[in-house]
């Protein structure tokens, strides 16, 4: 298996620091507010790497924190006249409620910044006798000259930051790129006793507290969104390393940005879309697999098109599962199709293959949309009699490969059936257009015009019809159309 590792720049072969075992961190959340569809991508990345990884036979250590203390969460507690608690308890609850719906894995650790103060605390400590921090009219920063080879992630160099470094307000720092690593209290803020006065730790602190407490020093797998590289992580490796002299984590591994329409998203620009607001019009499952559509690493832009795109792609697969699942007979002697064979002989390996080249979940779809292809090639044509035992395999392999991209568990029917509670086009066909469709699929059979005759099937699936091909010829049932 080879990872793409941001600190190197380049795609490493994953050597784990003990066998059998993955320590991964991921950071989390800023609990002030609802998660907005930036967020459900990072999470649904690192949910599908935690359950691959456990599909290869790892036992995972899958950390993800929770920032419960910060200045957007005291401003909004401030703002509602509740306290920091209140304001984080009532995300931390909205979050997992977004993430339950997307089929996201609970981690193995879930910890919160303010549980963890006496490790944030020691780790000042030690930076400070170290001499690569100070104090400061009541805080305490980070000594950014003071180490080396900061800037190593994100590929800055410290002479060209600090050329081109703002002027800095804070006269108490040496370097406007220091970093603040414990505040002094203000007023109407939740403060801790320290050495240093009652205060709270700085934001870059508290996951490299966390991480080395569960994980220990260095741990496999950092994770998070690319925003992050820096100052974040950049800031975690400076702070934890010049503590414990000793590189924090492996592998470095960033998810690339949502776009909307295009654009940056924005609640400025009025594009600002949150989980809960987006599955109100699509099914979870829907979001999900467009966010798996492109390359962890690569933009992905989220539009009403790629949306419905989505959804069509979705119906595709669980459409033929369902075909699949409804052939009952016992398969004949004749020849079954040996092209849904070969798919299904090379589909687990190729899968695999595909995950393993950096968890590569578009060529994994891809595959998924060539078992479908040739699932309803067989079921339209003349092999079907002797393949019923190769399609129940495919739609096996479907189901198992969906379990670590968290897709395709659901009962077929119960799926396609479900749209009629999802706002679509609501279109009404009359009887002859039906007949009208079900005639140019039956002509498109007959010249082998697959793609066409999965078009129509689809497309009148999506206003509530189902077709059932019988020796007889095609039947069609309304299934909630809208």
């Amino acid at each position: 298996m080879r990872i793409y590792n941001t600190l190197t720049r380049e795609k490493e072969e994953f050597r784990p620091i003990n066998k059998g075992k993955v320590g991964m961190y991921v950071c989390g959340i800023t609990v002030y507010d609802r998660c907005h569809i930036g967020h459900a991508r990072s999470t649904v990345i690192f949910d599908i790497i935690f359950r691959y990884l456990q599909n290869k036979g790892y036992d995972v250590t899958y950390v993800r924190n929770f920032t419960d203390v910060d200045d957007k969460i005291i401003n909004r507690a401030n703002d509602e006249g509740k306290t920091c608690e209140e304001v984080a308890d009532a995300n931390i609850a909205a979050f997992h409620e977004d993430m339950d719906r997307l089929g996201v894995l609970r981690p193995t650790i879930e910890p919160r910044a303010t549980e963890h103060i006496n490790e944030m605390i020691k780790l000042v400590k030690d930076l400070l006798s170290k001499g690569v921090a100070y104090e400061a009219e009541g805080d305490v920063y980070f000594d950014v000259a003071a180490f080396p080879s900061y800037g190593k992630l994100s590929g800055r160099n410290l002479d060209e930051m600090q050329a081109g470094a703002r002027v800095e307000v804070n006269k108490a720092k040496k370097n406007p790129l220091d970093f603040v690593l414990w505040k002094s209290s203000k007023p109407k803020e939740p403060s801790w006793q320290s050495p240093w006065g009652e205060g709270r730790p700085g934001w870059h602190l508290e996951c490299s507290a966390m991480g080395v407490k569960y994980l220990g020093q260095p741990f496999d797998i950092h994770g998070g969104g690319r925003d992050l590289i820096f100052p974040h992580h950049e800031n975690e490796i400076a702070q934890s390393e010049a503590a414990n002299d000793s590189s924090l984590a492996n592998y470095w591994v960033h998810n690339g940005f949502v776009s909307i329409n295009q654009e940056k998203m924005s609640k400025s620009l009025g594009n600002f879309f949150t989980i809960e607001d987006v599955l109100k019009e699509y099914d979870p499952e829907i979001l999900r697999i467009f966010l798996l559509t492109k390359h962890y690493r690569s933009p992905v832009d989220f539009s009403r098109d790629n949306m419905e795109s989505a959804k069509s792609s979705l119906l595709r697969i669980y459409t033929a599962i369902a075909r699949a699942e409804a052939l009952n007979s016992e398969p004949d002697s004749s020849t079954a199709d040996p092209d849904l064979d070969a798919h299904v002989n090379s589909f687990m390996e190729s899968c695999e293959d595909a995950m393993d080249d950096d968890f590569n979940t578009p060529k994994v779809l891809a595959l998924c949309f060539d078992l479908v292809r040739s699932m309803n090639r067989c079921m339209d044509g003349d092999f079907i009699a002797a393949s019923t035992s190769l399609l129940n395999e495919a739609v096996l392999l479907l189901r198992r490969t969906g379990e670590y991209l968290g897709l395709f568990q659901m009962p077929a029917l119960a799926f396609i059936d479900s749209f009629k509670d999802i706002k679509n086009s609501g279109v009404e066909l009359s009887e002859d257009d039906i007949n009208a469709l079900i005639d140019e699929r039956a002509n498109a059979r007959e010249a082998k015009n697959w793609e066409r005759s999965d078009e129509i099937r689809e497309q009148l699936l999506q206003k509530g019809i189902t077709l059932k091909d019988t020796p007889d010829g095609t039947t069609w049932e309304i299934k909630g159309a809208n």
